[in-house]
């Protein structure tokens, strides 16, 4: 396959999703690679394939007096620079190809080998400084494209049809968008019906959201879309990441912080609960995109057009614009 957007930046990994000194794989652009972070908080990227018989490195361990990753099959040690090693000493050139990662704020960015055309965003701790982390939700690998995973989230239509069960949205009007090059901005308000008790014990997250609130979104191509509501709980700042694995499955995470405006929730066990339930509704939103992505016919040209799609038109501009010959 021709490599998706060559050159953009993309965001892998949040340090939280490594475990200390254990292989994390990652898939972009039709190469896997393995993360790992050792007890001094320093990660390294390995290609993931073993040069001796190709057994795949992430299903290995981690030496931890060494900082090498070891091979499942024959136990063959590799250090950072992907040197073969015995007893912690490399053996002539490296032999696996590392993977080049910039590491900002516990965000883990590569470029995947490719010449930068993008400067790395600084959304994220620009709006969150303040903030507490508070986790990772709705981890997955989508069997879509990455064109159509990113459209969606420009899709102000798709809120009343694929959400409309969990959060029952009648209408989401579009205030304001702003858009400067990769970057680009929206105002809208969500109105919902009211949730019925059941729904509600089913998903906790929803007692926070009233029938009408405003949120704001904002948007750095291609990986990340921040959504922003103004809801009982307080700031919660959402980050909607994406990036290919192959030509035919997309990755996504999304980074979750906050700060609690009622003091009810910063005591120990509603913290929890605050969290938890904030966690659990950001899954369930990644889990219905997902179903509808992954139930979609092969594209056609649209013979409907609806209200706010050039906001889906733009990004989609980008993306053509910056994907040769597809």
């Amino acid at each position: 396959m021709l490599p998706i957007l060559p050159g953009a930046p993309w965001l892998v990994a949040h340090r939280s999703m490594l475990g200390v000194n254990q292989p994390y794989k990652v898939t972009l652009n039709c190469q896997d690679y393995v993360l790992w972070q050792n007890t001094q908080r320093n990660i390294f990227a390995l290609e993931n394939t073993c040069p001796h018989m190709q057994a795949p490195l992430s299903n290995g361990w981690i030496c931890e007096s060494h900082d090498t990753i070891t091979c499942p099959f024959h136990a063959l040690e590799f250090d950072r620079e992907g040197r073969l090693c015995k007893d912690g000493l490399a053996q002539g050139q490296a032999v696996v190809q590392p993977l080049e990662l910039h590491i900002k704020d516990d965000l883990i960015w590569t470029y995947g080998g490719f010449e930068p055309r993008l400067p790395i965003p600084d959304l994220i701790p620009r709006r969150t400084a303040g903030l507490t982390f508070v986790g990772v939700a709705g981890e997955k690998s989508i069997h879509a494209d990455f064109l159509s995973c990113i459209k969606i989230n420009y899709d102000f239509n798709h809120q009343n049809g694929s959400h409309r069960k969990s959060f029952k949205i009648k209408d989401n009007p579009v205030h304001r968008f702003e858009s400067d090059g990769y970057f680009a901005k929206v105002e809208q308000t969500f109105i919902r019906e009211r949730n019925t008790l059941k729904e509600i014990l089913a998903n906790p997250g929803l007692i926070s959201m009233p029938q009408s609130y405003n949120s704001n979104l904002e948007y750095t191509f291609p990986s990340t879309t921040m959504f922003d509501g103004d809801v009982d709980f307080g700031q919660i700042p959402q980050f909607y990441i994406l990036y290919p694995e192959t030509d035919r499955r997309t990755k996504t995470f999304v980074l979750c912080y906050g700060e609690w405006k009622n003091p009810l929730f910063q005591l120990p066990g509603l913290n929890v609960l605050a969290k938890n339930a904030l966690l659990k509704a950001t899954a369930m939103v990644v889990e219905q995109d997902s179903a509808t992505l992954e139930s979609l016919y092969p594209q056609q040209k649209p013979k409907i057009r609806l209200p706010k799609e050039e906001i889906m038109l733009y990004v989609e501009k980008l993306y053509r614009e910056w994907q040769p010959h597809e």
